[in-house]
């Protein structure tokens, strides 16, 4: 019986490096853009816990009005893996743009 797979080298599959902060929010970004289907406007927090997840504030716009000033905003808080793959997503805010400081 001919083996050849002891003598092929054996192919290891590559992890992704963990991602920067910077990453960290820009994946964040991405994934509530996705699953909200809102504009993204900003990251309001971002922390990595010690087992490396990440949890990240991101703003988004839930209603264009005109004028501007008068948006409603709204900011989730997103849940990544050390990978930087959405594991939770919850919205935890939402405000007319104008009316930031006065909530």
């Amino acid at each position: 019986m001919d083996d050849r797979r002891n003598d092929e080298p054996r192919r290891r599959t590559r992890r992704p490096p963990p991602p920067t902060a910077d990453r960290a929010a820009r994946l964040a970004a991405d994934h509530v853009a996705e699953m909200t289907g809102k504009d993204f406007e900003g990251i309001t927090s971002l922390a990595q816990a010690e087992d490396g997840r990440w949890t990240v504030g991101v703003e988004v716009v839930e209603t264009h009005r005109i004028p501007a000033t008068t948006d409603i905003l709204a900011v989730y808080e997103a849940e990544l893996d050390p990978e930087g793959e959405l594991l939770a997503y919850r919205r935890v805010d939402r405000y007319i743009r104008c009316q930031v400081g006065e909530r």
